[in-house]
């Protein structure tokens, strides 16, 4: 799904609307003023934005240092802080993160908290009223008051006061011009900054990165058209034979009971049957689901297990330098900004009173670094997928909830919605033994089980169902305490106790030192389910069977270190066999394209001797070769086409290697005739609760020699803009090892399509092929032109940069004002350069590589990084974007760590005083 839209206006009464078109003139007056640059600074306008500006050079006091703290950016704005005590580093760390991007903490504070609508009226009631079911916001209070560790208690409330320092004396528009903005609609006031409003970003984190819930609602959504079969055909299982788990030696140990890489496996999951009976006749209730979710903000990119992203780590056996290097590229929405922000956190003298001395990637409003490196050593994060969460379906009354045929009373609470601009909302929460009811978030949901029977396995309906999520986020844990610990790591050891408390998400972690040692944990609350269940399918928890117990412990969790082949890769694949392992982690891994190809390119490069430079881990990063263009290309360019139409197109793949260039033709027009061929195979073949609006891909042939008709364009367009859900074939490669599954088939009712008033009916995979390649040489015409040599994938392939707030949903003067590009792109879905698209909705970019970094444990000063925008969130800061047009050329910047190199890089010097 796309990144989380952000009403900006509140909506009601004509007033309300009068004002908010006051409002819209308002802002035209300030662009213009900014783009004439009129007199003196004397606009509303301008003033705004040159107030909002951070002085980042001079002194400036900071109430609170025990002594002078220095902050150091370089020509990006890039910020490192030096100081004598943890609490200095982290109050100025506050203050910096706040000069640079408050707006964005604050929207995000609102979000975790369900407060948006507090902000941007009454547009935002049904995402916040989700949110407060969810009780983000409560659970990160609970975090804190009972779970956290005193020193991290110390540090959060050092960065709160940080941040509340910059905030005093200062109305909106000396904070941003989004507040000046949202100040001609309402009288939004920011509030003092609070610790749990950094400990709540942990759980969108989580949100986002939550494994498998949206496969759940699909595969029983499937269930009212397909039959067991063809839904085991879309859910094909794990090619472990083709495509390594992470962890490929080691098990249980048979007498220590803990994971040991050196021992023998100790069996295999219990029962692989799910709870499909029970949710039978509720598709229009889970549909109504998952159109909420779908609503639901996802800061992090398209939510579950559609995340990706690629790290790995290389022995100094096999590097030009002879220590490790270790590469890490996290796949999410394109945001502006940038959803990284890059730090250096340095004690001048690493002691007991300051001990931090750390740089790399973390998030605005959370104190610390989240992915980077210390003086010994570094570290990675991809997602790891675990199935974390379970949709529970609950025999309900008006007063509780059936529970091992005994009714128990809900535990409830009144939670207020205050609304900018309008009236203020109540709702209950009602929870259950599993969880909050999301269902009794929306009107459709709230109905569950009335309007459609469900099998004889469920006991007599009454008044209905009801939805409640089961999530292991939802319990206090320790994942801040995990934050400070990873920056202090040490050694091997100390990394892995400081894993063991990175509790949620469920993240994989690699591990280099400068000792010359590699490593991998998967950390994480993941949970044991019961036999014969292994999470696929929404559970009766009507039933203690199928009820949780407990969680996997951190010493059965697989790990490697130092493994014999001297590489880990780590994208998304598979952790461990399952038939090695006795634990159920996931059944909805990715399915290994991008960590087949990354191990296929190092060990390429170390076949008979050979060496891994940092150059060689970038180019790495930048690899876009397609692995389902290679498996089809060879079957399309078999195909005796007729058309002369479709033949000139046919002709763009011979001699193609491949890859996905921007200027490339051949990429254009091979992944049209993918998302064709997906949209033909199985899109019109799910059920009308997954498949989109509209037959967006079928788009008839022009009837001029000029090209296609305005009507035809016009469709294309709004199909190009169209989003779709999530089980729609996205072209991810989940869809390639179904195709691949499928292709030794070539009579399978998959490649079977009707007829249709253009096109004949097709019989097999070859007719179906063929069609999707005219289809595919008409949709290019009508987006592209009909002249084939001005095609190329970029022009497809764009990424424009949206702010996530005002930039989304606001007047489209100030759209201009706070938005950049579109970028002409290269790579693609499921390339290790993975600049993501979803074939259901259009070709344009929905994920990225958000950041990318080279970590080079010989001489840290030798590593390098970049960020997808630049370090400030100010629309109008140098570094706003300014390092963009290098993210996308694939460009790497070198990473100064030591204070020598940091000095010499240095532009800007700022001295926070007492």
């Amino acid at each position: 799904m796309p990144a989380a839209t952000i009403s900006a206006a509140p909506s009601g009464t004509k007033s309300r609307k009068k004002k908010g078109r006051r409002a819209r003139l308002l802002v035209i007056v300030l662009v213009l003023a900014l783009v004439a640059g009129v007199g003196y600074g004397t606009y509303w306008g301008v003033s705004t934005v040159r107030a909002s500006l951070p002085q980042t050079t001079g002194e400036i006091k900071l109430p609170g240092l025990s002594g002078n703290v220095d902050v150091q950016r370089d020509n990006y704005g890039v910020p490192q802080i030096y100081a004598d005590t943890d609490d200095d580093l982290f109050r100025a760390q506050g203050f910096v993160q706040a000069q640079d991007r408050f707006w964005e903490m604050d929207v995000r504070r609102h979000m975790t908290s369900g407060r948006l609508s507090e902000m941007f009226g009454s547009g935002q009631v049904k995402t916040d009223s989700f949110l407060r079911t969810l009780g983000w916001r409560r659970v990160a209070q609970k975090e804190y008051d009972t779970k956290l560790s005193a020193k991290t208690k110390e540090y959060l409330q050092a960065y709160a006061a940080g941040v509340n320092e910059y905030l005093k004396g200062k109305d909106g528009k000396q904070i941003s011009v989004e507040y000046a903005a949202l100040g001609l609609t309402n009288d939004y006031t920011p509030e003092k900054w609070t610790p749990v409003d950094s400990v709540a970003w942990l759980k969108a984190m989580a949100w986002d990165l939550r494994g498998n819930m949206q496969d759940e609602i699909d595969r029983s959504l499937m269930t009212s058209r397909l039959d067991t079969q063809q839904i085991d055909d879309l859910y094909p299982a794990y090619p472990y034979s083709r495509n390594k788990p992470i962890v490929q030696q080691g098990g249980i140990d048979p007498v220590t009971g803990k994971f040991d890489p050196s021992a023998n496996p100790a069996g295999s999951v219990d029962g692989t049957n799910t709870a499909g009976d029970a949710v039978q006749g509720m598709q229009s209730q889970l549909s109504s689901l998952s159109d909420t979710l779908d609503e639901i903000p996802a800061l992090l990119g398209p939510s579950g297990s559609g995340i990706g992203s690629n790290s790995w780590v290389v022995s100094g056996k096999y590097t030009t330098t002879g220590e490790p290097l270790l590469a890490n590229d996290p796949h999410l929405a394109p945001q502006l900004p940038s959803l990284w922000y890059q730090m250096g956190l340095h004690c001048r003298t690493v002691s007991s009173k300051c001990g931090y001395d750390v740089a790399g990637y973390t998030f605005s409003g959370m104190p610390g670094v989240i992915i980077g490196h210390n003086q010994d050593v570094a570290w990675g994060f991809t997602n790891l997928g675990a199935d974390v969460t379970d949709l529970y379906l609950e025999k309900v009354s008006s007063t509780g909830y059936l529970y091992d045929g005994q009714e128990k009373p809900f535990t409830t609470r009144d939670e207020t919605i205050k609304v900018a601009g309008g009236r203020s909302r109540q709702i209950t929460v009602r929870e259950t033994n599993n969880g909050p009811l999301v269902s009794d978030r929306d009107t459709e949901l709230a109905k569950v089980g009335q309007k459609a029977p469900v099998a004889s396995a469920a006991p007599d309906r009454g008044n209905g169902y009801a939805v409640a999520l089961k999530w292991t986020a939802l319990q206090p844990g320790n994942s801040m305490d995990a934050v400070f610990e990873l920056d202090k790591a040490k050694d091997w050891t100390t990394f892995r106790a400081a894993a063991k408390d990175f509790e949620v998400p469920s993240q994989n972690l690699i591990y280099a030192d400068t000792k010359g040692h590699i490593g991998y944990q998967a950390p994480g609350t993941i949970p044991i389910r019961a036999k014969g269940f292994d999470g696929t399918m929404p559970a009766p928890g009507w039933d203690s069977k199928y009820a949780w117990k407990g969680s996997i412990a951190f010493d059965k969790l697989p790990y490697e270190y130092d493994p014999k082949s001297g590489y880990i890769v780590t994208a998304n694949q598979a952790v461990i066999d399952a038939k090695k392992y006795p634990y159920l982690l996931t059944e909805d891994w990715g399915y290994g394209a991008r960590s087949r190809r990354i191990t296929d390119l190092i060990e390429s490069k170390i076949k008979d001797g050979g060496k891994i430079s940092t150059e060689d881990m970038q180019k790495m990063q930048l690899d876009n070769s397609s692995e389902i263009a290679k498996l089809l290309t060879p079957l399309l360019l078999k195909l005796n086409v007729k058309d002369p139409d479709v033949r000139q197109a046919q002709k763009l793949l011979e001699g193609w290697d491949y890859t996905q260039e921007p200027d490339s033709a051949a990429a254009a027009y091979f992944n049209s005739v993918w998302r064709n061929i997906l949209k033909l195979a199985f899109g019109n073949k799910l059920p009308k609760e997954l498949r989109a609006e509209g037959d967006c891909l079928n788009v008839p042939p022009a009837d001029s020699s000029s090209g296609p008709a305005d009507e035809q364009k016009k469709l294309v367009r709004e199909c190009g803009q169209r989003s779709a859900d999530s089980a729609q074939p996205d072209g991810g490669d989940r869809w390639y090892e179904v195709v691949r599954n499928l292709l030794n088939k070539p009579d399978s009712d998959w490649w079977k399509t009707p007829q249709t008033r253009l096109d004949a009916a097709t019989h097999n995979r070859d007719e179906l092929f063929g069609r999707a390649m005219k289809d595919a040489r008409w949709e290019l015409t009508a987006k592209l032109g009909k002249d084939m040599d001005t095609w190329n994938w970029g022009r497809l392939h764009q990424l424009t940069l949206k702010n996530q707030t005002l930039g989304t949903d606001g007047p489209g003067v100030l759209k201009w004002m706070l938005n950049r590009g579109p970028w002409n792109l290269g790579g693609g879905e499921a390339a290790v350069d993975a600049t993501g698209w979803n074939a259901a909705g259009g070709y344009g970019v929905v994920w990225v590589p958000s950041m990318r970094m080279v970590v080079n444990l010989k001489d840290l000063d030798k590593s390098q990084w970049i960020n997808l925008t630049g370090a400030s969130g100010h629309a109008y800061s140098a570094h706003y974007t300014d390092q963009t047009d290098m993210w996308a050329n694939g460009d790497l910047l070198t990473w100064s760590f030591s204070k020598s190199a940091v000095d010499h890089g240095t532009v800007d010097h700022l001295v926070l005083k007492p």
